[in-house]
């Protein structure tokens, strides 16, 4: 009965997906291609740095960057480093950098990985939400949540299962962006 009621609750944004993702897709096709984008997550130390490792890669001359609302200069879990070595994506030296004012300002476009951390950036920074992109809403999968799973503190499979998310939903927002150019 539990596992019933729990799928019930999440059909919703499984019958919603498809319709968020041709929103966003067509938004991000219709704006600018950004100079800089602002990747956002927690506390930067996961999936904030690898999602702009990997944008950073598909976008040459585009400045990205990633930062998170709490614990600035955490190193990256070992578990992060292993899965995002898969990706050809070396987080090593990468430490946690604290959301600012000046750095949502600065941003052409913001990526995070839940809506809770799109009302945040609205509502703190008074950015509008059509600079806010949430990244799970361009998974070409429909999933059980247009949040990106926080892996910290969980297994390496965990990581590699959100990673895997994050690379589908990042290739998703380099060729939305490209659409626009």
């Amino acid at each position: 009965m539990a596992q019933l009621l729990s799928r019930l609750r999440r059909a919703p944004e499984r019958l919603f997906h498809a319709r968020r993702r041709r929103r966003a897709r067509a938004a991000l096709a219709a704006r600018p291609r950004p100079r800089v984008v602002f990747v956002v997550c927690n506390g930067n130390i996961c999936r904030s740095p690898f999602a702009a490792a990997l944008l950073a890669r598909a976008l040459p001359g585009a400045h990205i960057e990633s930062a998170g609302f709490v614990g600035p200069g955490r190193p990256v879990p070992r578990e992060a480093l292993t899965a995002a070595a898969r990706y050809g994506v070396d987080l090593f030296g990468h430490r946690s950098q604290l959301l600012t004012a000046e750095r949502v300002r600065a941003a052409g476009l913001i990526v995070v990985m839940s809506p809770a951390h799109r009302r945040e950036i609205c509502d703190w920074f008074g950015r509008a939400a059509r600079n806010v992109v949430i990244l799970g809403d361009l998974d070409p999968e429909p999933g059980e949540s247009r949040t990106i799973r926080d892996p910290v503190g969980q297994p390496l499979a965990v990581f590699e299962a959100t990673y895997a998310r994050i690379a589908r939903c990042t290739r998703e927002l380099t060729r939305a962006i490209a659409d626009g150019e």
